[in-house]
């Protein structure tokens, strides 16, 4: 299950990403926050599957 944990991190990061590029460039910047709060988000979580990785 780690395996797909990780690709829904990364996709997760990746629509993120998107959402800050849009939020920027439209000067919405509720859509940046959001974005950069999926970001963090993703990032946290796969922090996680690497310690989980660590301790297999």
């Amino acid at each position: 299950m780690s395996g797909i944990d990780k690709i829904k991190n990364a996709a997760e990061e990746a629509l993120g990403k998107a959402k800050e590029a849009v939020g920027g460039a439209t000067d919405n910047e509720k859509l940046q926050a959001e974005g950069q709060k999926d970001q963090a988000s993703a990032n946290t979580k796969q922090a996680g599957e690497n310690i989980k990785d660590v301790f297999k």
